[in-house]
């Protein structure tokens, strides 16, 4: 898997601007989607509860894919609601979330003709 810092010569930039077109699927500047593959919420909501110490993280994993326009999203069991509606590309590979939140990029990365992107949020203890 390339990272961020030694991108593939066939990887475009990150996208600029991802806003979301519905649940788990987001729309870039260029038209293209991204659909939400994997959600990763730690600790889980049910832990939330005994861990307000803990450090809270949200990983979310994205591909860009073609997505017909009223197909069925098959991940529908995701918490797409503790994502933002929108994230704007920052320097620094960051992305800023119309949530307030701040987005890291983990990860950029393109397999076969599938380009995907990991973002990841963090709350510390004490934030």
């Amino acid at each position: 898997m390339a990272s961020v810092a030694s991108p593939s010569p066939l990887l475009r930039a990150p996208p600029h601007r991802l806003c979301v077109q519905r649940p788990g699927i987001y729309r870039d500047e260029e038209g293209r989607s991204w659909v939400t593959v994997a959600l990763c919420i730690s600790p889980s909501q049910r832990a939330q509860a005994t861990a307000s110490t803990r450090e809270r993280s949200i990983r979310v994993h994205l591909w860009q894919t073609p997505v017909h326009p009223q197909g069925t999203l098959f991940f529908s069991q995701l918490p797409f609601s503790q994502l933002p509606l929108t994230w704007q590309l920052c320097p620094g590979k960051k992305y800023q979330g119309s949530d307030s939140r701040t987005w890291r990029i983990v990860d950029h990365d393109q397999i076969g003709a599938t380009e995907q992107l990991t973002l990841m949020w963090q709350l510390y203890p004490g934030e």
